[in-house]
């Protein structure tokens, strides 16, 4: 049972350590610009350490903006975007700031047609005083936007940051929940800028909570039934109750991970462009294998059956074959959700304790093995109740 309780006690924290949201040490209201700028609001968007000052000039139909960033270097790009259209990134015209190869910063504009069409062009509104820059640890876009009438009253805005330039050209961004969620309005006659959190903070709790039964399922409970089914059955206390845990340990490792995997369609499906091909084909591996895995606890052969030998070696390499992709595609999804550092410790915690478990065990299975042969007893491994039930 304390083999057991190592997986539940990690979920229990997980569960309430993943609520714990990060916090801002700055804010829009103390921030100034070496050009003594002033604006009449300023707001801290909830992604990328993002804030977005402006005014709103309805008797020019202007709006002016800054657009301010925390960023560690001036490498890479940031952008700030109006989609006239639409509430996400396909169909933005954007404001681009990066640097130039002559070293300078510039603010560029482009149209993103599509995902994979980006190009840079002419926007559909004028776009004046458009300059860019960095110091103090902060990029910034500073521009006047002219004709705003013909938008609308409420502006979708997406906000972005590349990590690098490629031949003057931003490089693709990160994929990651904040990435994606960096949208919503700005509303010219309220004074107020809005984040789409209501969806986002929807599609985030999703994501942890695909995250969280993933990992407990394919991720530890998988290998605890191993383990279970290894060491257990070499003591003749511990049948038929090895089996029967077994059974229960994966039989409800693969039904959390079916609710794991039907999470992870959803997420797919709302999150359309966006591919995690190796921790999708991954996943969907998995699914097929487990579910091969569990009915065939339905055709198990008798002990003394011919088919017996072949199917225990079927039953096996299948069994590990699951384990090894389970904790390569938790470390997947690790990598697409980046969580806060200690999740990733706390995981690779789990797999190394439960490592040294099975070493442990394994050199105790094998005494137990070699003290039987000398004594001239049985070193086969017990196979459930009478030897007929069960097994692994």
């Amino acid at each position: 049972m304390a083999v057991l309780q190592s997986p539940l006690l990690f979920l229990g924290f997980l569960v309430i350590l993943i609520q714990i949201p990060s916090s801002k040490s700055l804010t829009c209201t103390s921030q100034s610009f070496t050009n003594n700028k002033l604006y009449q609001h300023c707001n801290d968007l909830p992604h990328l350490n993002s804030y977005l000052h402006w005014t709103h000039d309805a008797t020019k139909s202007s709006l002016s903006i800054a657009f301010v960033v925390s960023k560690e270097n001036s490498d890479g790009w940031i952008s700030w975007a109006i989609n006239p259209t639409a509430t996400g990134m396909v169909g933005a015209e954007a404001l681009i700031a990066l640097k130039d190869s002559n070293g300078s910063m510039v603010v560029k504009t482009y149209k993103l047609n599509s995902y994979s069409s980006i190009v840079e062009s002419k926007l559909s509104f004028d776009v004046t005083e458009a300059v860019s820059e960095y110091s103090s640890g902060e990029m910034r876009i500073f521009a006047t936007i002219s004709g705003v009438e013909k938008l609308g009253t409420t502006l979708n805005q997406v906000w972005q940051v590349g990590s690098s330039v490629v031949n003057g050209f931003p490089a693709r961004h990160d994929l990651l929940a904040a990435n994606l969620d960096s949208k919503g309005t700005v509303d010219l006659l309220l004074g107020q800028s809005n984040s789409s959190t209501g969806g986002a903070d929807s599609r985030l709790r999703r994501k942890n909570i695909h995250g969280i039964l993933n990992a407990v399922s394919w991720g530890i409970l998988f290998p605890v039934g191993a383990m279970i089914a290894r060491y257990l059955r070499t003591m003749e206390s511990a049948d038929p109750a090895w089996f029967y845990l077994h059974a229960l340990c994966q039989v409800s490792a693969y039904c959390i991970g079916v609710a794991g995997w039907i999470t992870g369609l959803k997420i797919g499906d709302e999150s359309k462009g966006v591919i995690y091909t190796y921790h999708r084909n991954i996943g969907i591996a998995l699914f097929s294998l487990a579910t091969v895995q569990i009915f065939a606890l339905l055709l198990r052969p008798k002990k003394d059956h011919k088919y017996r030998l072949y199917w225990n070696i079927y039953h096996h390499s299948l069994g590990y074959s699951i384990i090894i992709l389970s904790i390569i595609n938790v470390f997947k999804g690790l990598g697409i959700l980046n969580p806060e550092k200690q999740w990733k410790t706390g995981y690779i915690g789990v797999i190394v304790s439960l490592g040294a478990l099975s070493l442990l065990l394994e050199a105790v299975t094998w005494i137990v093995v070699m003290r039987r042969s000398k004594s001239g007893q049985s070193t086969k491994p017990y196979d459930g109740y009478n030897n007929n039930n069960g097994g692994s």
